[in-house]
């Protein structure tokens, strides 16, 4: 029956899933469970983030959005009150939907879920990360015993709970390939012209050191998940570009180029901590979902809060890269280091970091970070007070923070500090971000 209903799913034949509360079933519901079968997978997820050739920042949070609805979608119909997110979503009107009369048991439906859905995200993992993709899958049932107890779940129950996490994944995978971002993974889109950023006053253009060209122009066209269009929560217009002393912009140049020459040890800091470079770190996406995933602990969450959390987190941090990149490049404002170069000093780069291969306006850890606090701040409270262990393998941190608002501050002006964004990229972010948060808690979830 569930692939019947996958079938009739994937040829557009069955009901919209927002239309009514997911299907009621027999099974034990997903909030009986703990959230250790998606900590697990999140956790891995970061891992390759890091590791994968290919996850530019924009690119990571989309991957990251696919599981987070995966691992959503696979266990709605056991929170009951819970509503799919098909309907809602842009263009995904239908997903397969759990048969009421046969019994699923939700952790193992998250893990086929999420082991196929992790394979399919990362087509380019190394061979030593596919191998950890498997380890995964076959040891955590061993590892989560009580979760996967198999006196309780029969071999009938197990299979069935296999397929129906593999075709969920799989139908999602089928909607992910229509979003104009799974090409990213390709080293051209052969459609596309190659990017030529407009010239004049004010314009960006290719920065020191590497003069490297624009990353990912045309991600402002990829599908958002809640917004109804990259444009829906525009970043106020910045400053306008003015060479000339006493301007608001020639003030903004200055401040960078002082701040550059007299950046306090914390200063410093917090513009290394924030970093998160590709390659390197989980990047901005992964940094957030890592404090997700260490509050989903702390909190000794379930299964069902966690698939919650993760789908609204995640796909709000992908909207706010898709807006980003869609007024980046219509605004196309140059880097801090091109008008330093111009008005202030033609030898100055950025000490702390290269400056990034992409316009400046606005700047893309306000908006993400301001997007991710709004969506922490509506499932753990506005003044929960939290420590970010992100970096503490890298002997940066932790860092404790009063609030997520005040973490996601802390973010946005790093790159202030950093010598790569003007306030007004960092201030108009913020505002962006907001709206992105805000229309991600829109998306009707437990009404």
């Amino acid at each position: 029956m569930i692939r019947r209903a996958l079938f009739r799913c994937l040829i557009g034949l069955c009901g919209l899933g927002a239309a009514a509360p997911a299907p009621a079933t027999t099974s034990v519901p997903a909030e009986a469970y703990s959230a250790e079968v998606a900590t697990e997978w999140f956790g891995l997820a970061l891992l390759l983030t890091q590791q994968t050739p290919g996850m530019s920042p924009p690119v990571a949070s989309r991957a990251l959005a696919y599981l987070g609805l995966t691992l959503y979608e696979s266990v709605v119909a056991g929170m009951p009150d819970h509503r799919s997110l098909a309907g809602q979503l842009n263009e995904l009107q239908s997903l397969p939907w759990a048969q009421p009369d046969e019994a699923l048991h939700w952790p193992t439906v998250a893990h086929s879920a999420m082991a196929a859905m992790t394979r399919m995200m990362f087509p380019q993992a190394s061979a030593e990360n596919r191998a950890r993709i498997d380890l995964l899958e076959r040891s955590l049932p061993l590892k989560l015993a009580r979760d996967f107890d198999p006196q309780r779940v029969g071999a009938d129950m197990r299979t069935r709970s296999e397929t129906f996490g593999k075709l969920m994944a799989m139908a999602v995978m089928t909607w992910a390939r229509t979003d104009g971002g799974h090409e990213a993974w390709g080293p051209l889109r052969r459609h596309q012209a190659n990017y030529v950023p407009p010239s004049g006053a004010g314009q960006w253009s290719p920065t020191p050191p590497a003069f490297g060209p624009a990353l990912l122009p045309w991600w402002g066209d990829v599908r958002p998940f809640a917004l109804n269009g990259a444009a829906a929560c525009p970043a106020p217009p910045p400053p306008a570009y003015d060479e000339q002393a006493g301007s608001v912009f020639h003030r903004e140049t200055v401040e960078v180029h002082r701040i550059s020459q007299a950046a306090t040890q914390e200063q410093r800091q917090v513009s290394l901590y924030w970093a998160d470079d590709p390659l390197k770190t989980p990047t901005p996406a992964g940094h957030w979902g890592f404090i997700a995933t260490d509050l989903l602990k702390q909190n000794k969450a379930s299964l069902a809060r966690a698939a919650r959390v993760y789908a609204r987190l995640h796909l709000a941090m992908a909207d706010a890269f898709i807006a980003t990149w869609n007024t980046k490049y219509a605004v196309n404002r140059l880097r801090p280091v091109t008008a330093v170069q111009l008005m202030l000093d033609s030898q100055w780069v950025p000490t702390l970091m290269h400056t990034p291969p992409f316009p400046e306006y606005p700047s893309g850890h306000s908006v993400l970070s301001s997007a991710a606090a709004g969506v922490l701040e509506h499932e753990f409270g506005a003044q929960t007070r939290f420590t970010d262990n992100t970096h503490n393998d890298r002997g940066w941190g932790p860092r404790s923070f009063a609030s997520f608002r005040a973490a996601a501050d802390e973010a946005a002006v790093s790159r202030l500090y950093a010598g790569i964004h003007f306030r007004s990229g960092i201030e108009g972010g913020k505002v962006q971000g907001r709206c992105v948060a805000q229309r991600a808690l829109g998306l009707v979830m437990n009404p």
